[in-house]
């Protein structure tokens, strides 16, 4: 059985979101391996639910490609290959870079600024070693400045992706310190738009893409190299 980190989960309508969002998170955090079988009875004893809700939420996750039913036994957590990364950051690389110069071109500087709160929460969280924290100010930064180009439909795409390309394993490279260096990008990236630099803004956006390609590959390679010993002890 896996040891998932305690979480507040309340009894209302989003009951299945909630489950849901807790189950990325241990995703995330590598508590759920890839390729282990996970039934839903167990998972909603660890969340101290019951298990319709675990069951709904791991089809929302199986829509997203996070998970795969099996039939009898649960679901299993999809292993991403190389070949996946690539093609996330490539997808994210042809919409994100050219999209921040636009944002640098036509942008508000209080539209701007406004994001500042959330670049300064990306490198707090990342220094204090807050995992979840992290992410969840860097789902609502890249996501709300693409927003600022207007295209509802252009924001929800890179949603999909960023969902897909998971960081299995981000703990174990926050212990390392590699996520402050990517944390910093973020205030680099503000500065360069809110400067109007649209060029220098989209260079900065391909090498960020570009260091996160190495993270997901990085933290893809802890949860392997630990998977072994994971299962032996979910047994």
């Amino acid at each position: 059985m896996p040891h998932l980190k305690p979480q507040v989960i309340s009894v209302q309508t989003h009951l299945r979101d909630q489950v849901a969002n807790a189950l990325r998170a241990a995703l995330i955090a590598g508590e759920l391996r890839p390729g282990v079988v996970y039934s839903a009875p167990s998972l909603a004893a660890e969340l101290g639910v019951s298990a319709t809700p675990v069951r709904e939420a791991m089809l929302d996750l199986a829509r997203e490609g996070l998970v795969e039913a099996v039939r009898n036994k649960g679901f299993r957590i999809t292993e991403m290959t190389d070949r996946d990364l690539d093609e996330f950051t490539e997808i994210r690389t042809l919409i994100e870079v050219p999209t921040v110069g636009r944002v640098a071109r036509s942008a508000r500087a209080e539209q701007l600024e406004a994001l500042r709160p959330l670049a300064r929460q990306i490198v707090t969280a990342a220094e204090e070693h807050d995992v979840l924290a992290y992410l969840e100010a860097d789902h609502r930064f890249h996501l709300e400045l693409l927003a600022l180009a207007g295209n509802q439909h252009l924001v929800e795409v890179v949603a999909d992706l960023r969902k897909r390309s998971r960081l299995y394993g981000l703990a174990n490279l926050d212990e390392s310190g590699r996520l402050v260096a990517s944390a910093q990008e973020h205030v680099e990236l503000l500065d360069l738009i809110v400067a109007g630099k649209a060029r220098e803004a989209e260079k900065c956006m391909r090498r960020h893409l570009a260091h996160i390609r190495t993270l997901w590959a990085d933290g893809r390679a802890d949860a392997k190299a630990a998977e072994p010993a994971l299962r032996l002890g979910d047994r």
